[in-house]
């Protein structure tokens, strides 16, 4: 059976909410809102303005982690203090109540049986607090993984830094400041991808809902601190119930699109391999790459 992506040309905060509700499900309980903050520097992420309406429709919490890439990269979201400052100076904290869920020690582990490289996930201890999730994606490019949306907020979204390192170097650390040094390869860390959001998609079935926005389209991810600017022009806002049909259907707009820059965009999806990453998740039973796309 074709899972169902809605999808609509129009991207504003309204629209965000008109696709939720067109999904027909009521997120139970205290609800874990997802978001992409962005790192010190980015250019491309979407504000905390663009997003309220949504979070205040299921009354969530913005939630976050630490990041797992050190001081090199110029960011600053790799430390509790710093990141708190920055989610401030980004103006979550003025619209939502924010929860930086691997502030405090210990994480949470939770196993991946059948995983097809990682047999744990690392996880903010304060993901347990919730009920539900609603996981808000800004879908664009990725310098490691090819491309951002839905499965990669599941996976290195909610993974503490230490689970971020264990995903990046498919399981052969959790020192943040060995990764790097032991990045897996094409195949190991889409795959690792997968397992994480697995375990996250699993803690939550039935009570976990994705939206993916097509706006910013760059090859660099939100994580970035100097990101390249749009080679697309926006296409539209994605809502499912399925988090491996949602970011197909994303691939797929941007591969049937006449835009002058889709050669680029998808040059950095495939150079990292990064589909494989969809079709990891599908072999695990995420979802279904095949969908019904149905436009609002």
């Amino acid at each position: 059976m074709k899972s169902r992506v809605y999808f609509t040309r129009e991207i504003s905060p309204e629209a965000v909410v008109r696709l939720y509700r067109a999904l027909g499900v009521s997120l139970p309980g205290k609800v874990a809102v997802k978001v992409h903050s962005g790192e010190k520097g980015n250019q491309n992420f979407l504000r905390p303005a663009f997003w309220r309406p949504m979070v205040e429709e299921v009354g969530g919490t913005v939630v976050e982690c630490n990041t797992a890439y050190g001081d090199a990269t110029g960011g600053v979201r790799d430390h509790t203090d710093t990141h708190r400052k920055l989610l401030e100076d980004h103006g979550w904290t003025k619209y939502f109540d924010v929860d930086l869920m691997d502030a405090e020690d210990p994480d949470v582990v939770w196993p991946i049986p059948g995983g097809k490289v990682l047999r744990e996930n690392h996880l903010g201890k304060n993901i347990e607090n919730y009920d539900s999730m609603l996981v808000l994606a800004h879908f664009k490019g990725h310098p490691a993984g090819g491309y951002g949306g839905a499965l990669k907020q599941l996976a290195i979204g909610c993974a503490s830094a230490r689970g971020k390192a264990l995903i990046h170097s498919a399981g052969k650390t959790d020192d943040r400041f060995e990764t790097w040094r032991q990045h897996a390869d094409n195949v190991a860390f889409p795959e690792a991808m997968a397992d994480a959001a697995f375990s996250v998609a699993e803690h939550f079935k039935g009570k976990i809902a994705y939206i993916n926005v097509m706006k910013n389209l760059s090859v660099d991810c939100d994580c970035c601190v100097v990101a390249e600017d749009p080679c697309m022009q926006d296409i539209g806002i994605l809502a499912s119930l399925d988090p491996v049909a949602i970011d197909q259907a994303c691939i797929d707009l941007v591969v049937g699109s006449d835009d002058p820059g889709r050669e680029h965009f998808m040059e950095r999806v495939n150079s990292r391999n990064g589909i494989h990453t969809i079709e990891a998740a599908a072999e695990l039973g995420m979802g279904s790459r095949a969908y019904e796309r149905i436009e609002l």
